[in-house]
């Protein structure tokens, strides 16, 4: 079973595990001269009285980690155990003794045994296989195989071409609903796909996202590429629920972060049903609500304007209530509005009329 990314636990969840596994760290330096010899290793991470108690025999080191350390160390019979961060190595040649109770669907004895301590534990637990030329990570009863470089590159540039395409649908059904927004045709259905792709987005860059910790320093190339595909994705996500959320909705204490945990936290067959997604929003739970009209608020339009303060877009958000009334109202109109003097006024009066006239042409050209 492959380990979530958000799983946390003592000794570290995924991402903090795989990083000191990753290529061009020490410890997987160490990790490829015990394949190479085919010896064989159970390595726990992290020593605590809980470990203490599953640890039998053996003698103390406490000395810096090395990789050519931990190579010797694998052949002699027993476990290593490192400390949390792997600077030092604390114990070696120890017999694991975990609860035989426990369950497992591992059947190698060295296997078998990894996934024990580390249920018992709740240390992550390494184990490199002799027979199977394999490295398994086990993190409180789940598993997770690490791969060669050329492998997790090859799914990793896959995912990347996917996410390219989805991003490119993403903006394309954004810049739809800014277009829609000025003409006020809006509908509730053109708020769930905007958001609903928003989260597809998200989704597959955090795939992406533990793919460049396991490749660790060669896995920088494809972390700048995933920075500038998602770029501006997280706060467009905000700025969506800030100006659809039903205002009912909205009252509720933290309305837009229960919203944003609602979407975040939808499974994949939910994120396909508009409906499920719309209702994340406080739109009624039925397919006729999708077509119903959806009044935005304006946070999406302000945010694009230059050099305009949060605190104003809140004060001219507050102030409008609308993005109707907002693309309605002249510039003696927004000198109404708390800390908006002259030069101010103007400048978002015209900012915003470009913007609504660049996406009306941006749709119709």
């Amino acid at each position: 079973m492959t380990m979530a990314p958000g799983d946390a636990v003592p000794g570290g969840g995924l991402y903090d595990v795989l990083a000191k596994v990753a290529p061009g760290t020490p410890l997987r330096d160490g990790l490829e001269r015990i394949l190479r010899g085919r010896t064989g290793a159970l390595i726990v991470l992290g020593w605590d009285r809980q470990v203490e108690q599953v640890v039998n025999g053996g003698f103390v080191l406490d000395v810096e980690y090395s990789a050519a350390r931990l190579r010797e160390l694998t052949k002699m019979d027993g476990a290593i155990v490192l400390d949390a961060d792997t600077l030092k190595i604390t114990r070696a040649a120890v017999q694991l003794m975990p609860d035989p109770t426990l369950p497992t669907e591992e059947t190698g004895t060295r296997h078998r045994t990894a996934d024990r301590v580390a249920r018992q534990t709740h240390r992550p637990v390494i184990s490199v296989s002799k027979s199977m030329n394999i490295i398994a990570i086990y993190v409180d009863g789940r598993r997770h195989v690490l791969e060669d470089s050329a492998g997790i590159l090859s799914r990793a540039n896959q995912a990347l071409a996917t996410l390219e395409r989805y991003r490119a649908r993403l903006d394309e059904v954004s810049g739809s609903l800014s277009a829609l927004e000025i003409e006020n045709l809006a509908t509730v259905r053109d708020v769930a796909v905007v958001a609903q792709r928003s989260e597809m987005v998200r989704r597959i860059r955090r795939e992406i996202d533990s793919y460049v910790v396991e490749l660790g320093t060669e896995g920088r190339l494809l972390a700048l590429q995933l920075a500038d595909l998602v770029a501006g994705v997280d706060t467009d996500r905000v700025l969506l629920v800030r100006d659809y959320l039903v205002p009912a909705a909205n009252r509720k204490k933290r309305g837009v972060e229960r919203a944003l945990e609602e979407l975040d936290s939808l499974s994949e067959v939910d994120l396909l049903d508009l409906v499920t997604v719309a209702h994340t929003f406080g739109f009624p739970d039925t397919t006729d609500a999708l077509e119903g009209p959806a009044n935005p608020r304006g946070f999406r339009l302000l945010a694009r304007v230059p050099r305009l303060p949060d605190v104003i877009v809140d004060r001219i958000v507050g102030h409008f209530g609308s993005l109707q009334r907002l693309l309605a109202a002249s510039a003696d109109d927004l000198l109404q509005v708390e800390g908006v003097g002259d030069a101010r006024a103007r400048s978002v009066r015209d900012g915003v009329s470009r913007l609504a006239e660049a996406s009306i042409l941006d749709r119709f050209g």
